[in-house]
């Protein structure tokens, strides 16, 4: 599978005109929780030759493609990636971290690093993964069977949001296995056991409505609410300057290449 997406993403590359920066895993095979027929999310970022951007009307920013049985692959070009990280987009910082990188232009994340900090708001990322959390608890979970596949999403964004209102500074990590250290102990044991149903069953399977996991998301839910209204913002220099540096730096890295 490997393979295969470096073989489309080469074939992008030649098709579109396009130069891949960076290419990343996001989905449950990056947060740590798949199951055996989860497909490959595919996310990346890419730049254009520079003299695609030296017109008058902007060209479209998004190159998605139709989702099969095992590849979902989308990406972002590197204005619109940059215009969103400004706005602090939990899920462009998400992709930034990501444990499983299928191709990565040198230096491009290290390059990122040091604006990433300007960029980030709290308070937006707390809105991002509370309008996750309110799938989960009003749409998703509400029957006596869950799919689990959604009961862990449920719980991926609850804890992320428990991260930001604990650590506001901080952006919350996107695997797991490290926000599972925010889980109160007594659940501990129960999503241990469904974690381990989840890694041999299919993505549609079901179960039985986990009663104390359910109450926990929904309590985490209403805290969130509350904390998104008093969660303190820290003014932060305007990353504009710094990001135009980079988006003219990388374009002229593309016009180099062989």
């Amino acid at each position: 599978m490997h393979a295969r997406i470096q073989t489309a993403l080469s074939q992008l590359e030649a098709t579109h005109n396009i130069r891949v920066l960076y290419a990343c895993e996001s989905g449950s095979r990056a947060w740590g929780f798949p199951s055996p027929d989860s497909d490959y999310d595919v996310r990346f970022i890419y730049c254009h030759p520079a003299d695609w951007y030296l017109t008058l009307d902007e060209g479209p920013d998004t190159l998605n493609f139709p989702v099969d049985d095992e590849l979902d692959l989308a990406g972002w070009e590197l204005r619109k990636a940059l215009k969103l990280l400004r706005g602090s987009n939990a899920a462009l910082f998400e992709w930034l971290q990501s444990p499983v990188v299928y191709r990565e232009a040198t230096g491009f994340q290290a390059a990122l690093a040091p604006v990433l900090p300007m960029c980030w708001n709290p308070r937006a990322g707390l809105h991002h993964y509370i309008g996750l959390m309110r799938r989960g608890v009003l749409d998703d979970l509400t029957g006596e069977e869950v799919r689990l596949k959604r009961l862990f999403y449920a719980l991926r964004s609850t804890l992320a949001a428990r991260w930001i209102e604990q650590h506001p500074t901080e952006v919350p990590p996107m695997e797991f296995s490290k926000l599972r250290a925010l889980l109160p102990p007594e659940l501990n044991g129960p999503v241990e056991e469904l974690l381990a149903r989840k890694a041999t069953a299919d993505e549609k399977t079901t179960v039985p409505r986990p009663t104390a996991l359910i109450e926990y998301l929904q309590t985490e839910y209403e805290a969130a609410l509350t904390a998104r209204e008093t969660l303190p913002i820290k003014q932060l220099p305007n990353p504009t300057p710094e990001l135009d540096a980079l988006f003219r730096a990388w374009l002229l890295r593309g016009e180099a290449r062989p």
